[in-house]
């Protein structure tokens, strides 16, 4: 038996998280407890991610806690993970992937049966880019916050829709609400995304042995080719780009873009493989011969 300190944000979707790892590492017989930490993110809401670091500002104070042995375990929503971990640390387990898709919230309209005009919330720059090129009618606003005060906004009128992640929607029990959960071969997630992941330090072996019965190879693999794409890409919350791998009976098939935020510009591609981390490096590589620099140039 391991005792074992998870370290978690206090949201109430990063606290599910939390708790599901804890429930099934008690299962194994495992003494977990949990310190809740306050990131960059958490405290700077009233301003763009990419402002405050990007993604990686909801994960900079938990990682530093363990670099400096306060806690042993993060857990974290793959999405809002860089490419690139902090010296010492790891990323050594893929829960199996809860739902990918994005999940537009309205009045009743999907996506197509929006009025032109309609006012749509979100703060992703690839969900703003991809709503740009589908329906460039729209009228595209900010919204941050978490799902709660997401949800009320909407309810208040102060937008006609709003694009949350699926994944997130079941776990809080508000999948109810959804109208239309997104075709991810069409809209296309954040690569990684629906798939919680487990970082502990490099050298921790007994964590490392914890967690080890909760890592799902299938998701581990099709997420492995997502984040190739994006490392080759060089991208991150200041790019809107999407990729989504699915299995097939051998290996697996791959969908990515880039685009300007406004959609104006989108490209695309597809291939498939059975070496994910190649194939994800390849797809990049087939939109940076396609021009792709031009839209990552800051």
């Amino acid at each position: 038996m391991s005792r074992i300190r998870i370290g978690t944000r206090g949201s109430l979707l990063a606290r599910w998280q939390a708790d599901h790892v804890q429930g099934r590492l008690e299962a194994l017989g495992h003494e977990v407890s949990q310190v809740i930490i306050t990131t960059t993110g958490d405290r700077l809401l009233d301003r763009r991610l990419e402002a405050v670091g990007g993604k990686g500002a909801f994960l900079k104070e938990i990682e530093e806690a363990m670099q400096a042995g306060e806690i042993d375990l993060a857990v974290h929503s793959l999405k809002d993970v860089p490419t690139v971990t902090p010296e010492g640390l790891e990323l050594v387990a893929m829960l199996e992937r809860a739902d990918p898709r994005d999940a537009l919230v309205s009045k009743g309209p999907g996506l197509d049966e929006l009025p032109r005009g309609a006012r749509v919330g979100t703060t992703s720059l690839r969900r703003q880019a991809q709503l740009g090129a589908a329906r460039p009618d729209l009228e595209v606003a900010d919204l941050r916050g978490n799902v709660d005060t997401r949800l009320r906004r909407l309810r208040e009128g102060k937008f006609d829709a709003i694009l949350l992640a699926m994944a997130g929607l079941v776990r809080l029990g508000r999948a109810d609400e959804v109208t239309e959960a997104l075709d991810p071969g069409a809209f296309v997630p954040a690569p990684g995304q629906g798939t919680i992941a487990l970082e502990c330090r490099g050298d921790d072996q007994a964590v490392r042995e914890a967690v080890a019965p909760l890592h799902h190879e299938p998701t581990a693999r099709a997420v492995a080719a997502e984040r190739a794409f994006l490392a080759t890409l060089g991208g991150g919350c200041n790019v809107p780009l999407g990729a989504h791998a699915t299995a097939r009976e051998e290996g697996l098939d791959l969908v990515g873009f880039v685009a300007r935020v406004d959609g104006s510009t989108l490209l695309r591609g597809e291939r498939s493989g059975d070496a994910p981390v190649e194939l994800g490096r390849a797809l990049a590589r087939d939109l940076l011969d396609r021009g792709a620099g031009d839209l990552l140039a800051p």
